[in-house]
Parts: C-alpha cells; sequence; structure tokens
C-alpha cells in the first residue's frame, strides 16, 4: 500500500488535467451513497463533523472487475481550528482494489479535497461561466481559496483575481502567494462593491448569513458556491437564487444538505424543478448550461464522493507510474 503525502498529490495532478477527469467521471458515474454525517458535541467549543464518503467503481456497468477500484473519505471538519491556526477541514482517503478489498493507497485526505473540491467548481464553470470571464473574486481565505483561484484560472481567461477575507491579513497572505506563482492577485476591502464587478465569483466559507447578494450582482456573472456544508449553512440570499439559473453537482447531496438549496427549498423560494441540471447531466449532455452572455448561473457544490475517487485514482496511478 503507497502512503502518498499533500505534496505528492500536488506532484500527481494538475488543474486542468483533473478537470477533464473529473468531466470523465461525472459522465461515467459510480456508485455512491450519500455521505454520512455526524455531529461530534465538545463542551469547551463549537461542536465537529465527522464525514464519510464512500464509492466505488460501478463493476456492473462496466461489465467486468479488471481495474476496479473502492474508496472511503473521512473527514473531520473542526471550526475551532482556525483560531489555533490550523485548517479546519481534515481527513484521509483509503483506496482499495475492486475485486479483492487490497488497500491500495492511504491519500491525504485534505489535500486530496482541496483539489477535486476545485475542480468540481472548475468543471461546472466550464459549463456555465462566460468564455470570456476574465474578473473572479474570491470570497474566503481559507486553504480551499487558493485552489479554487488556480482552478477556475485554468478554464477560463482569468485576467485578476480578488480576494475578499473578514479577517484581512488572511486574504493578504492568500493574495500575496498567488502573486508568487504568476497570478494578478490582490484583496479587495469592500465586498459588496465588488460582488458588482466581478465575473466569477468563488464563495467558500462557513457563515450561516449570506453574503452573496442577488441585488448587486450583474447580468452574466457565475456564482460558484462551496462553503456551505450542511441545511444551516448559507452563502446566498434569496434573491440571488430567484435571478439565477440553478445547477448543483448533485441533486441527491445538495437538496439534502446545502443550506443554499435546503433553504430556499423549504420556502418555495426555489422549486425542486427549477434546478436546472446537475454535473451528471452536464457531462453527459443532456441539459444545457449557460444559455446567453446575460444571463445568471449559480452552482452549488457539497462534494460527492465520486470526486474524491476519481481524483484518488489519479493520484494512486500517477505514483505508480
Amino acid at each position: 500500500m503507497l502512503t502518498i503525502s499533500a505534496a505528492e498529490v500536488d506532484h500527481a495532478l494538475s488543474f486542468a488535467g483533473l478537470v477533464e477527469t473529473l468531466r470523465m467521471s461525472f459522465r461515467d458515474g459510480a456508485v455512491q451513497p450519500v455521505r454520512h454525517h455526524h455531529t461530534i458535541e465538545r463542551p469547551d467549543g463549537a461542536a465537529s463533523t465527522l464525514l464519510l464518503m464512500p464509492a466505488w467503481t460501478d463493476l456492473n456497468a462496466a461489465g467486468t472487475s479488471a481495474g476496479g477500484h473502492v474508496g472511503v473519505k473521512i473527514v473531520t471538519v473542526s471550526p475551532d481550528n482556525n483560531a489555533i491556526g490550523k485548517p479546519a477541514v481534515m481527513g484521509l482517503y483509503l483506496l482499495l482494489n475492486g475485486a479483492t478489498g487490497e488497500p491500495e493507497a492511504l491519500i491525504d485526505g485534505q489535500r486530496l479535497t482541496q483539489w477535486r473540491t476545485a475542480c468540481a467548481s472548475a468543471l461546472a464553470a466550464s459549463y456555465l461561466a462566460r468564455d470570456d470571464a476574465s474578473r473572479l473574486l474570491v470570497v474566503g481565505a481559507g486553504a480551499l481559496s487558493p485552489f479554487l483561484a488556480k482552478a477556475h484560472s485554468a478554464v477560463r481567461p482569468i485576467k485578476t483575481i480578488r480576494i475578499w477575507n473578514r479577517t484581512p491579513a488572511n486574504a493578504e497572505k492568500v493574495a500575496a502567494d498567488l502573486r508568487a506563482e504568476g497570478f494578478a492577485a490582490s484583496t479587495v476591502s469592500d465586498l459588496d462593491a465588488e460582488l458588482g464587478r466581478a465575473d466569477i465569483v468563488s464563495s467558500a466559507t462557513i457563515t450561516t448569513t449570506p453574503l452573496i447578494k442577488g441585488a448587486l450582482l450583474q447580468p452574466g456573472t457565475h456564482i460558484d458556491l462551496v462553503g456551505g456544508f450542511t441545511p444551516t449553512m448559507r452563502e446566498s440570499d434569496d434573491d440571488a437564487i430567484r435571478l439565477a439559473r440553478v445547477y448543483v453537482d448533485t441533486r441527491a447531496g445538495a437538496t439534502k444538505e446545502a443550506g443554499d438549496i435546503v433553504q430556499p427549498l423549504a420556502s418555495g423560494v426555489l422549486k425542486p424543478e427549477t434546478i436546472v441540471a446537475d454535473l451528471h447531466e452536464l457531462a453527459r449532455g443532456q441539459k444545457k448550461g449557460r444559455e446567453s452572455a446575460g444571463e445568471i448561473t449559480l452552482f452549488k457544490s457539497v462534494g460527492a464522493a465520486l470526486e474524491d475517487l476519481a481524483a484518488g485514482i489519479a493520484v494512486y496511478k500517477a505514483m505508480k507510474t
């Protein structure tokens, strides 16, 4: 069994390459039960969340067990980690042989999650963002934010990247790291003003009070919502939902777990039939993405175990060669 570090994950993957790997994976499909959520109460701080995300290659559809894989990601989300300078999200990914169940690789789950989450957003943007989208606004300065900036830049001609965060120093650190890699990145202090200028808004926060306000968005904006992963978390307001054509990574996950979808469904602002498509339907050409330059599109990601499996297999194969 291989033990694969974060640095080795970085070496094995590219943003453009993983976007295409995910495109093929959503097209072909996999068995992915809805992930398990467990709340771990803590007497001295915010509760943590334990997530279990299994998936396996659809061997029946393939007609053979050759090359099949089983994978499971074990993740903890501990909001209080930010106060001690540690990432909120920790995890490991275990990849198994699909035929025998033998462990093949133990992969840094935090890094794998960052890569696959950002590239799933970029995959959605490849269908939903304007072809000429050049101004990116990243809301939030956590560990995922530079990955989102790089992934979106791999599928659209991004010329300027703006970073907003409640703590400006954190935003500046992300911007400085991106500048060191050649990206035109800077920070902004007025989020509301920047919402009206961006072509793509990519938000990765755990807020329960919406930051993305529909009334401030310009025509043609693509909204990428990544952060909220429980029904109580929400990054966009009702106006954004009303104005946008709404897409999700998976219908089963988003309509059960994502506050940006669950809350508007409960209030009637959004109806199930007005969710235009998920990534399976887009990748298979069954539903259309952006249809005009002026429309606002909104993509809500909660994460899919298929994404981890596809990324884990890609890393494993790269390390084996």
